[in-house]
């Protein structure tokens, strides 16, 4: 499998990861994204013994889109010391059953996850478990009973968009998890992360990456695809 990369230097690759790929090695045993680019880059710069990349955040196995590694230790602490002050900036692209009552707003929850079943749960502030997870939202585009719309992540809950958006009564285009109700077997999930914006952790230059969602249903419902990546990204 070949995973398409969008920037690379000696401290940063940047790389559109596929849909349904985990991202690093799972239970399932499947092939992961992590475990493709170190391949790829032993086999591209004919490196010997074991090649180093840092895992800087996650996405989830059926969610695709831009996302940065580290390739050297240094540009992964800093890079993750980015992401605990909120310098990272992370953009997604998500289709949603139902269309929100306002057009833009912030979302809090507190977020505990079962480990053992894999599934989040939205809880009561006072759980002793639950994590506070925030998130912006702004709709971009509306057909009937569906929505287009951005998120902008404050937090990295796992999970944390489909759950939150699940809790407002607004689950996810696919998502057989948070949203089985409304969604049948087999549908793909339709959340993208489409904008990814950080520091580079040596030269401190401004750094930007975006990733267009395929153009399949239900993405392709969108007339405004092109101009929403022109205003959104």
């Amino acid at each position: 499998m070949k995973i398409p990369i969008l920037y690379e230097d000696n401290h940063l690759l940047v790389v559109e990861k596929p849909v349904n790929v985990p991202v690093q090695e799972d239970e399932s045993g499947d092939l992961d994204v992590l475990t493709i680019l170190k391949q790829d880059i032993k086999r591209r710069y004919q490196k010997p013994g074991k090649v180093y990349l840092g895992l800087v955040h996650r996405l989830d196995r059926p969610v695709g889109g831009v996302m940065v590694f580290a390739k050297t230790s240094k540009a992964a602490s800093r890079l993750s010391d980015q992401l605990r002050r909120g310098i990272i900036e992370r953009r997604y692209l998500a289709v949603l059953r139902g269309v929100p009552r306002k057009k833009q707003s912030t979302l809090q929850h507190y977020l505990y996850k079962n480990r053992q079943k894999n599934q989040v749960y939205s809880v009561k502030p006072n759980h002793p478990e639950g994590k506070v997870a925030s998130l912006d939202y702004q709709l971009l585009d509306s057909k009937i009973d569906q929505s287009l719309v951005s998120v902008r992540l404050h937090t990295g809950r796992s999970h944390q968009i489909r759950v939150q958006m699940a809790t407002e009564g607004l689950p996810l285009y696919g998502d057989q998890k948070y949203g089985s109700s409304m969604n049948k077997r087999g549908e793909q999930i339709a959340l993208w992360a489409h904008k990814l914006e950080f520091e580079h952790p040596t030269t401190k230059e401004k750094m930007q990456f975006t990733s267009e969602a395929p153009r399949v249903y239900p993405w392709e419902l969108y007339t405004t695809h092109d101009e929403v990546y022109k205003t959104y990204g």
